[in-house]
């Protein structure tokens, strides 16, 4: 008889997917369309985004949109339609852009789960081949984060062109001193709490893993698989190519 019991599934969080950008280094795609919905390898963006999110189980969404935020509305409306299991539900920015952190706290309103998972929609992983959010939950669940990032080794950060972001220790801690260098790939777990939290002005949520940072209660987790970073017209031809070679 065994003596081990079966582990209970980690709940998987609401995911915010951030949207509302310019995409000015996308242009003059994104004079017609927002970046999010940029075709990569025949699928928007943002679908690429939230098909990992899927894969893991993940049901809820909710996207923040402004540049033409009207087609950001209609795309997730045509989700909801296909996807009636699924909840889709879109945070306007009419006035003015939130950034990534202001754009996360006016939406926590339609986000019900403790901690939330922000999400960029110009970077991704492809489906199956990780399950890096069920580890991000996973070591959030330990009670010693206020935010889990996901995090990539810059020689394996495709499209990324900037140096690390931390560096992290061999526990998983991120500080900006010690340990291997990382980039940041576009996931964040973080806190209710903390997302509740800022300025009223808009704001990165880089204030807020650097509020957890300085608390020593920021972790990360690396990505097992190939990730792709769209932020420019050269990111997008070298990812069609690099999703092209592997399908």
């Amino acid at each position: 008889m065994s003596d081990s019991f079966p582990v209970p599934p980690i709940p998987m969080p609401d995911v915010m997917l951030l949207a509302a950008g310019l995409g000015t280094r996308m242009r003059p795609i994104t004079f017609e369309k927002p970046k999010a919905l940029i075709e990569v390898a025949g699928k928007p963006l943002i679908d690429h985004a939230i098909d990992a999110a899927l894969a893991e189980g993940c049901t809820r969404f909710v996207v923040n949109a402004h540049h033409k935020a009207e087609m950001i509305a209609a795309h997730f409306a045509r989700l909801e339609s296909a996807l009636p299991d699924l909840a889709f539900a879109v945070s306007p920015e009419k006035d003015r852009l939130l950034d990534t952190g202001g754009g996360l706290r006016k939406a926590l309103p339609l986000l019900g789960s403790d901690p939330v998972l922000a999400l960029n929609t110009d970077t991704f992983w492809l489906p199956g081949e990780d399950t890096p959010i069920a580890r991000m939950q996973a070591r959030f669940g330990a009670g010693d984060a206020d935010v889990v990032l996901l995090c990539v080794a810059p020689d394996e950060a495709s499209g990324f062109r900037k140096g690390a972001d931390y560096f992290m220790d061999e526990t998983g801690r991120l500080t900006k001193t010690h340990g291997r260098p990382m980039v940041y790939a576009g996931a964040a777990l973080i806190s209710r709490e903390l997302a509740a939290t800022g300025p009223n002005v808009p704001f990165s949520l880089y204030r807020h893993f650097e509020t957890a940072r300085e608390s020593k209660r920021l972790w990360g987790v690396t990505i097992a698989a190939q990730w792709f970073h769209v932020g420019d017209r050269q990111a997008l031809e070298r990812t069609e190519q690099d999703i092209g070679a592997l399908v």
